[in-house]
Formats: structure tokens, sequence, C-alpha cells
């Protein structure tokens, strides 16, 4: 694949994944940006407001092949004091999610507590 496809390929999912966050939370397009591709630091920018109601910061990568232990490192150094997320697909997937087993057991408790 050529890296300007691929480029493309990876720009859609942090679109799609921004897209998808601003809908879900009502939060508006300065709050929840795509990264510009090459950009340090998480796929997704976030406000102040948006990170306080989505408090991940956001990897995304769209591979046939991925080295899910690089791409958490990835998100880990690029976290930021948020709790790094990793969104991942390939294509003619669905889009998956990994976090840490502590953070993915906090957010379940809460969900349970709300109830």
């Amino acid at each position: 694949m050529k890296p300007s496809s691929a480029k493309a390929k990876a720009r859609r999912l942090q679109n799609a994944v921004a897209a998808l966050i601003r809908r879900r939370f009502g939060l508006a397009a300065r709050d929840v940006r795509p990264a510009s591709m090459g950009a340090h630091g998480a796929d997704v920018q976030l406000s102040a407001d948006a990170a306080a109601r989505f408090p991940f910061a956001v990897e995304c990568k769209n591979t046939e092949r991925l080295n899910v232990w690089e791409a958490l490192a990835q998100a880990e150094a690029n976290a930021d004091g948020l709790t790094p997320l990793l969104v991942f697909k390939r294509n003619r997937s669905k889009t998956y999610v990994t976090l840490e087993f502590e953070q993915f057991l906090e957010l379940l408790e809460q969900k349970v507590s709300e109830k």
C-alpha cells in the first residue's frame, strides 16, 4: 500500500472516531478534532471540556496487521494524563477498543452503580 493510501485509511478512522465521540457526548467540532497526520500526541484532540466528559487519549490504528503491544505503548506515551485507549479496525471489520483491564473494570463499576 502506498504511504498516501495508508495515511488516508488512518485519517478515515480518526475522522469517524472523532465524529462518533462528538455525537455520543453532544460535543462541538472544535472540542473533538482528529489530529493532523504526523502530529505528535493522541490521534483525537480534545478540548478541556471534552476531556472532562471523555477522559481518554485515543490512538487509532486502521491496519490489517496490528502490533498491539507497539500500538499500546504509543497510546500510553501520548496519554498526557488521560486514560490511553487504542481504537483499531481492519478492512471490512467492526471497530474495537483496547484499554487496561483495571480501567475497564472501573468503567463497568461506574455503569453498574448508576442503576
